[in-house]
């Protein structure tokens, strides 16, 4: 069932187990056992913990209509031969509102995946905490916060779709707390419900694409390509590899350059391939992984997992642009992940430097490239990185492994790129050939410092220190 949503786009409203029809590969889903006791409980014959008045009834209208017990259903399935805990929401029945009995099965699910080593999707649908149980109620976005940090520290993939709403605490916790999250359009996705904002605020913001935008979820996913995209991402994070990732091979030209102002101007050639290009090539499929999850995004950092030759990598890659703040943050959301679940990573480096407009600093630049440089040094998988374009000073530093670092023929790293170092050196326009020489920065230049390991040619390497 389709409704408008304050965005102006339709939504598609799902029941629990329509939901888990929509993911799940067909007669695979088993429903976990009610937790002991549930229904031999505090809202048995009387109105609930706080003697809300009618509660009893309500819920009674809410069995009766729904066919469901509680407003999840949990229980586990495979997506695309992925087997997974699924935990759905029932907006029908109470508007997906948690209470004591939700946290009872969403705790009881997370267990049964930790015990037997099983990614989580929850599949969202919820207003919120459930006032009929008062603090009661509220104190288990506590319990379900917990039971989902612990499953995300036990190494397990953690993976939400928010449907139609996605609103308050259960937002707040299995959503936005998720490793990956995928959205149906349309649907409404903030922590303040339709009722309570600000008479004068902008509905649209409280949209899926609008948290998109702002770096709050991974990808707006149509109701017919959910299934794909699911499969695809537990495929991905539910098949940790050991071992580095090895590094691509060059796409761009395969000559040496002479001088050092020939190496920044093959770097900054418009026809040299970006790193779009060495995705497609080295990956067969791929799952972006977008925003900092704190209000942004950089169009020029793409991240994501894909598959090589059958095991999963990560992937941080500047797109030749000056990174800005929300950048270094998403490629340090991605490096971590990729340690907590066991999957190497591979970085290529190219920007001219980090973004140092007044956006930027007002943005914490300093705090991002800091966060950046830290998860790579602290980093608990192999990173191998590969500098395919220009390697500017810091800001390209920081997605660069100390110890497993390559580059392209037509690519360069340095401290600072030629022209300001002849600014800041005091010289004329014309030294700045002379000073992009000094400064070594030739990919032979790099290998022969002992900075990288080795030049790539195409497909292979074509020298090593």
């Amino acid at each position: 069932m389709a409704e408008s949503t304050p965005g102006g786009q339709a939504a598609v409203r799902l029941t629990a187990r329509a939901a888990v029809a929509a993911v799940a590969d067909q007669d695979s889903f088993r429903e976990l056992p009610a937790p002991e006791g549930e229904f031999i409980d505090a809202t048995a014959g009387q109105d609930g913990p706080i003697d809300w008045e009618g509660y009893a009834e309500s819920r009674a209208r809410a069995e009766e209509r729904t066919g469901e017990r509680e407003s999840v259903v949990c229980g586990t399935a495979t997506a695309g031969g992925t087997r997974a805990v699924i935990i759905s929401f029932e907006f029908g029945f109470l508007g997906g509102s948690l209470g004591e009995r939700t946290g009872d099965r969403i705790e009881a699910a997370h267990r049964h995946a930790r015990t037997h080593r099983l990614p989580v999707v929850s599949l969202i649908a919820t207003g919120g905490s459930r006032m009929q149980e008062g603090m009661r109620a509220l104190v288990q976005l506590q319990r379900v916060a917990r039971q989902s940090a612990l499953t995300g520290a036990a190494g397990l993939p953690r993976i939400a779709v928010l449907r139609d709403p996605t609103t308050g605490g259960g937002w707040a916790t299995l959503g936005a707390g998720a490793d990956l999250i995928l959205a149906l359009p349309g649907s409404q996705v903030g922590f303040a419900g339709s009722r309570v904002r600000p008479a004068d605020t902008d509905p649209a913001a409280y949209t899926a694409e609008a948290q998109l935008a702002a770096g709050a979820i991974d990808e707006v996913v149509h109701p017919e390509e959910l299934r794909e995209a699911l499969s695809l991402r537990l495929g991905l994070l539910s098949a940790p590899a050991p071992g580095a990732a090895e590094p691509p091979g060059s796409l761009g030209r395969t000559d040496l350059p002479a001088t050092g102002w020939e190496a920044v101007r093959r770097a900054r050639s418009p026809e040299r391939p970006r790193a779009a290009a060495y995705l497609d090539a080295y990956f067969t499929d791929r799952a972006p992984l977008r925003g900092d999850r704190c209000g942004g995004v950089d169009p020029g950092m793409l991240c994501g997992f894909g598959s090589r030759a059958g095991r999963t990598v990560a992937y941080a890659a500047q797109g030749g642009t000056a990174t800005t703040p929300a950048g270094y943050r998403t490629a340090a959301r991605l490096v971590r992940l990729a340690g907590r679940l066991g999957i190497p990573v591979l970085t290529l480096v190219d920007t001219p430097g980090a973004a140092n407009g007044a956006e930027a600093e007002r943005a914490g630049a300093g705090a991002a490239i800091a966060d950046l440089f830290a998860a790579v040094a602290t980093a608990s998988v192999p990173v191998t990185s590969l500098v395919i374009g220009e390697g500017g000073s810091g800001g390209a530093l920081a997605l660069a492994a100390a110890d497993n670092l390559w580059v392209t023929p037509d690519s360069y790293f340095s401290v600072i790129a030629p022209e300001p170092a002849a600014a800041i050196l005091k010289r004329g326009h014309e030294e700045i050939r002379s000073t992009a020489e000094q400064l070594r920065l030739r990919p032979q230049d790099l290998v022969e410092l002992g900075l990288a390991r080795g030049i790539q040619g195409p497909g292979s390497i074509s020298s090593t220190t």
